[in-house]
């Protein structure tokens, strides 16, 4: 059972650029997991909001044009919650939590810490969304589900997860508090999916828009698939596809036995 995840800096420009349709029915994927999507269902074409064989849902921002996240999926899933219960982060569309049987796969965009201005003005915020999603989870797991969380979490965790991390030591994505929320995570039992099979570096998904930045790989890793024990049981292996184009984010995912749906 192959899950994927997606940053798509916009699902309508990549549409264009790649054909996200054709894309989708030849990744190989069960479940995908699109972040920063820029649009609701009301502004796209009939064959993206319903690929056909796909059950599609998309969580939209109140600001129009701005984050969201979408979900596409073989099998309709048994639920789906959009909301952490405060304003402040529901209403910019981060989150999908989607229940098939006993799996629980969480699509969410993180936030960015820098700010209208880059001073790292939104790295409170960014924290506190961490945290949020961080007590929703573990709750889940505390109910006896195999949990993914999956997305843009807009952090390097150490060193290796980018190319020039002396260089953005006060950058946000590689702040020491930044990072703290994901050891928060390690410590908690998550597992990072792709780190736990593939232990070398130059392994990034997220690439500057500067002309030959991802040509020389001078990028993050920042995109990731943090899977539960209990979901960890069901793994079967973990990968990037950096030569996947069409946004600044590459796809990444896992794959589990199909077992681990079952109840």
């Amino acid at each position: 059972m192959r899950i994927i995840s997606w940053n798509v800096n916009g699902i309508r420009a990549l549409e264009r650029k790649v054909g996200l349709c054709a894309w989708l029915d030849t990744c190989g994927a069960d479940i995908v997991g699109l972040q920063e999507v820029r649009a609701c269902p009301d502004q796209l074409a009939a064959e993206l909001k319903e690929p056909i064989g796909w059950h599609a849902l998309f969580s939209c921002a109140e600001r129009r044009g701005y984050s969201g996240v979408a979900l596409f999926s073989r099998q309709a899933p048994d639920s789906v919650e959009t909301l952490l219960g405060e304003e402040r982060f529901d209403s910019e569309g981060r989150l999908q939590i989607a229940r098939f049987g006993r799996l629980v796969v969480a699509n969410v965009y993180f936030p960015n810490g820098s700010g209208k201005e880059r001073d790292n003005s939104r790295v409170p915020f960014k924290l506190e969304f961490y945290r949020a999603l961080f007590d929703r989870v573990q709750k889940l797991r505390r109910g006896g589900l195999r949990v993914v969380v999956m997305g843009d979490y807009n952090t390097a965790h150490r060193p290796i997860d980018l190319a020039r991390p002396k260089q953005n030591q006060k950058t946000s994505g590689f702040l020491p508090e930044e990072r703290a929320e994901l050891d928060s995570w390690v410590a908690a039992g998550w597992v990072d999916a792709f780190r736990h099979v593939n232990p070398e570096g130059e392994n990034y998904t997220w690439w500057s828009q500067r002309f030959g930045v991802r040509e020389k790989n001078v990028g993050w890793r920042i995109d990731y698939t943090m899977a539960a024990p209990a979901t960890m049981r069901f793994f079967r292996g973990a990968f990037i596809w950096p030569d996947v184009r069409g946004s600044d984010h590459c796809p990444i995912g896992l794959d589990l036995d199909p077992t681990v749906l079952r109840k």
